[in-house]
């Protein structure tokens, strides 16, 4: 009889433990989650994106509009400045991105990279987010090609922008291993679509829709990418992950 009492009590000791054991890990992912992440906000970072206007904005200007000392590393070459950050702990990390034209030395490239990694286990969907916005002047000879259709011209623009992109991280990567990593990130998704793209051409179609083109994510599940070309402008946007819900109930580019 005593026998039977002790394992009953040790069964619920450990049973006590094993509660509060969980309960911990989700008071911990609680605290994580509410703790304000402090300063810069994605607002900050989105308004220096924001106020960089291609064909005007010179590297002076934007260096001041987008560089923030006490909270981003600054990386430079010859054409692209990029700044980069990170907090919560490295659950949050970000760049702004601008090259120029060397002659000119006029903004013709600019891009805004967020990705917030949320604790797992708080609440049920998974919080991890990426975004990402980029605008470029096209060059001419890319309008000029003489496509076979319409979305062959999608396509080819699509992978100009890539390509384009590649270039401008490669130039920095080398100076910061975050900013590579996080252009890493990019360049995948890019990439998956784009392996669609190749099996279906007419996918390019759904790239100028109001929800873009759907694409699976190997760690976020789902992705959508947008492009809209308005006159020699080309702009892209991305989200991963979380932001997924929302982007599907507004109907313009601009609003996200």
């Amino acid at each position: 009889m005593r026998a039977t009492k002790l394992w009953a009590l040790l069964l619920c000791c450990g049973l006590s433990v094993c509660t509060v054991n969980i309960s911990g890990c989700v008071l911990m992912d609680t605290v994580e989650f509410l703790t304000p992440a402090g300063d810069p906000n994605d607002t900050d970072i989105q308004r220096a994106y924001e106020t960089i206007e291609l064909n005007q904005s010179t590297s002076s200007e934007v260096l001041g509009v987008i560089h923030i000392p006490q909270y981003e590393l600054l990386s430079q070459s010859t054409s692209v400045i990029a700044t980069q950050g990170e907090k919560k702990r490295g659950h949050k990390v970000w760049f702004n991105m601008v090259a120029f034209d060397e002659n000119e030395q006029t903004a013709k490239r600019k891009y805004r990279f967020v990705e917030d990694e949320r604790p797992k286990r708080l609440f049920v969907e998974p919080w991890e987010s990426v975004r990402f916005d980029c605008a470029m002047v096209l060059d001419a000879d890319v309008l000029a090609e003489p496509y076979a259709n319409q979305n062959a011209e999608k396509a080819a623009i699509y992978n100009w922008v890539l390509e384009k992109f590649r270039e401008d991280i490669d130039q920095l990567g080398a100076d910061n291993k975050k900013l590579s990593i996080s252009g890493m990130m990019v360049n995948q998704a890019f990439e998956t679509l784009r392996v669609k793209l190749d099996a279906s051409p007419a996918l390019a179609a759904k790239l100028g829709d109001p929800l873009g083109a759907e694409f699976d994510h190997i760690n976020l599940d789902k992705g959508r990418i947008r492009m809209l070309v308005e006159g020699n402008i080309v702009k892209v946007k991305m989200v991963l992950g979380s932001p997924l819900k929302r982007w599907e109930k507004i109907e313009s580019i601009e609003d996200y």
